[in-house]
């Protein structure tokens, strides 16, 4: 928890689905050793629209297991995918994940309350929610701030019917050429103008590059100092 004159550490792992598992069990694994001993972990309920737990049971298990450790469990979106026939327009926005660019109110929160039963039948109550590519739009915050404590925006926390907390997201770009060179130098040093609450964004697909881990493992080590905690704590009871 938050001490004080010490900054908070948030990291939250993107992309946990059964395709991503023994990438995010070792991902997480690794932010232990380095210190790390409460992350949100992002979950995708129904990739392939089939619920996540009965696709890997073990990865409901693991789920657990880490909510008792202290993690947190938060929702990240339904499918993670577009519709289709509305890709063009994800796309334009937030790339192909952006699922709720173009859903009507009806649309997002039946997409929003199937996610959360999925969780719900594999034993996970989630608080938060991280929209795919933080694509927010305003039937989905009218959604949100009747389901969730808080959801998580590039920039803040925002909590339902309440204030928000600052905390730019600090993320490694590594699905362009481009992004996997210059991220780690821009994450570097967003970090080290950090503010009170410092947040690090993590995907599977991070580990591919070196430079990418090379950043993460610099930015923890400066950030031995903060107190590590999820964006449930950032939310407040």
């Amino acid at each position: 928890m938050l001490r004080p004159g010490r900054g908070a550490l948030a990291v939250s792992l993107h992309d946990v689905e059964p395709a991503t598992f023994e990438r995010c069990a070792l991902i997480r694994d690794w932010l232990d050793d380095l210190g790390v001993h409460r992350v949100t972990l992002l979950v995708i309920p129904a990739p392939d629209l089939h619920p996540f737990h009965d696709r890997r049971p073990e990865l409901a298990d693991w789920l657990e297991e880490r909510a008792g450790l202290g993690d947190a469990i938060a929702q990240h979106g339904f499918r993670h995918r577009a519709v289709p026939g509305r890709r063009p327009l994800a796309r334009l926005h937030a790339g192909a994940g952006a699922e709720f660019v173009g859903l009507d109110g009806d649309e997002t929160r039946r997409a929003v309350l199937a996610g959360r039963r999925v969780l719900r039948l594999a034993g996970i109550a989630p608080r938060g929610f991280v929209a795919p590519g933080y694509a927010y739009t305003s039937a989905l915050r009218d959604t949100l701030a009747s389901t969730f404590d808080w959801w998580a925006g590039l920039g803040r926390l925002h909590r339902a019917n309440r204030s928000s907390t600052t905390a730019p997201a600090l993320s490694l770009g590594t699905s362009t050429r481009l992004g996997r060179w210059t991220s780690p130098v821009l994450v570097r040093a967003g970090a080290y103008a950090g503010g009170e609450v410092l947040r690090l964004e993590i995907h599977p697909a991070d580990l591919d590059h070196p430079r990418c881990v090379g950043a993460v493992e610099r930015v923890l080590g400066a950030a031995r100092g903060r107190d590590a905690v999820t964006y449930d704590d950032l939310a407040g009871p």
